[in-house]
């Protein structure tokens, strides 16, 4: 390989990941808290709508009960720490994130919890969030922090259900490949604190939720399993997805027993939206994976690049999206591009489980794209990332994958077979192998995916060597 080839390649996989990054920065939910919250000192200011300054909600409780959930939870805590006097707030806040985003907070008790599956902590945290939204009283706010991976932290089962079981049964949906809103679905109907179990525990107090979105189209019901909105959904429609699945005889009794009760009539139904608990109940949303492509757009274009919009709603599997969009790739350069395209998609993708291998969604779109692309002869040279923004794909070290032309070349200097590892579901390895796993840390915000596709048919060499001083 050419010395301006590898120059080449090295400077498109350091532009792909800064426009990776500059969309995490705009999911900040840090910043986002400080734009939506604000106090006087006695009355406190809540922006209803990022976009309206106009739209607010003012009050003057005599208590605030902070509590956050969600990998963005540190984040969101301290800023509302900084702004709302000690003096109105009912310490300790309450925080829950996961293992990897535990920092310390003022004036918060941290609690560090199980995601993607739950865990004890995350059971003795779920009790102590219970115990404190009961106590709160009228003219009292419960102020929620909301963020991705809420639902998993917070396992809180109903009835005769224990932790056991409903660890068990959110293993069989997240292998089957369920979707996250059908997944969260599920979990409402087995939890006492989701799908609006926040505003029915903390009645009769007043609600406001901020939120950071990690759901596409931003259902304010399924992200984090909506503990503060009305759910829409039904114990009938949670057990649709489990034969939709094939997966009905497969979860446990107690599981199945409780869903076929509240399906009779027999348990509580989540409330819904003509229910009197949401008269005090409002919320922001402060982020979303919407925000964040637009953010990258915009880096791409900064670093030089003609932008496209690829799809700001990617889902389906992984390995099948993955093909298509390297079919796309394949149009374009066929149809005669003289100069570098950068594509840009947020969502998230889902993988059915068949193999024994280590990976998340994101490191298997980037293996498959990159033995796609072989198969296909994408030809020129390009650089494809695929990573979540909160910094964890599955459950590795690594926040995605980026592979280039060359991935699959290193992947058998390495002795791996990358067609036997991608049906193995073992892209960890491979990735590994060809030095092209991406490893953020974590990002302490979740807003889903994201995509950044480079294309470099030819390349212009004063172009070039202005990236090169860019990135």
């Amino acid at each position: 390989m050419s010395d301006s080839v590898i120059t080449r390649t090295l400077a498109s996989r350091s532009a792909a990941i800064s426009i990776f990054l500059a969309g995490v920065e705009a999911a900040d939910p840090y910043s986002a808290i400080k734009r939506c919250l604000s106090s006087d000192g006695r009355n406190i200011t809540i922006q209803l709508n990022l976009d309206d300054a106009s739209q607010t909600r003012t009050g003057h409780w005599s208590k605030i009960h902070v509590i956050a959930i969600g990998k963005a939870a540190c984040a969101m805590s301290k800023a509302v720490q900084e702004i709302i006097s000690t003096e109105l707030l009912s310490v300790p806040n309450l925080a829950v994130t996961n293992y990897e985003n535990v920092t310390e907070v003022a004036q918060t008790k941290v609690m560090g919890a199980g995601h993607p599956l739950p865990d004890q902590n995350g059971y003795i945290a779920a009790e102590c969030i219970a115990e404190r939204l009961s106590s709160a009283k009228k003219d009292e706010l419960v102020l929620v922090l909301v963020s991705g991976g809420g639902s998993a932290l917070i396992p809180y089962p109903a009835y005769e259900i224990t932790l056991e079981e409903k660890i068990a049964t959110t293993n069989l949906l997240l292998a089957c490949g369920a979707t996250i809103n059908e997944i969260n679905c599920v979990r409402k109907h087995l939890s006492k604190l989701k799908g609006g179990g926040f505003t029915r525990l903390a009645a009769p107090a007043d609600v406001h939720a901020f939120i950071l979105s990690d759901v596409l189209g931003d259902d304010l019901s399924s992200i984090a399993s909506g503990p503060t909105v009305p759910d829409p959904s039904t114990y009938s429609d949670a057990i649709a997805i489990f034969y939709a699945y094939d997966i009905w005889d497969q979860i446990p009794s107690n599981v199945k027993l409780h869903l076929e009760q509240g399906k009779l009539g027999n348990r509580p139904e989540t409330p819904k939206a003509d229910d009197r608990l949401f008269k005090h109940c409002t919320q922001t949303l402060i982020g979303s994976n919407a925000i964040s492509v637009e953010a990258a757009l915009n880096a791409a274009a900064q670093l030089g690049y003609p932008t496209q919009l690829y799809d700001n709603h990617l889902c389906g599997e992984a390995r099948a999206v993955a093909e298509t969009l390297v079919l796309a790739a394949k149009q374009l350069v066929n149809n005669g591009i003289s100069h570098t395209l950068a594509l840009v998609a947020g969502g998230e993708t889902t993988v059915s489980i068949n193999g024994s291998g280590r990976g998340g969604r994101n490191q298997e779109m980037a293996l498959a794209f990159a033995v796609a692309a072989k198969q296909h002869d994408l030809s020129g040279n390009w650089t494809f990332l695929s990573a979540g923004t909160d910094g964890r794909d599955g459950p590795t070290d690594a926040a995605g994958g980026i592979v280039d032309q060359d991935s699959l070349s290193r992947m058998i200097l390495a002795n791996l077979d990358p067609l036997a590892l991608l049906n193995n579901n073992d892209s960890y390895t491979a990735l590994q192998g060809s030095q092209d796993l991406l490893i953020t840390g974590a990002t302490g915000t979740n807003v889903a995916d994201l995509q950044v596709l480079l294309l470099h048919p030819t390349i212009n060499p004063q172009t070039l060597k202005f990236r090169e001083a860019h990135v």
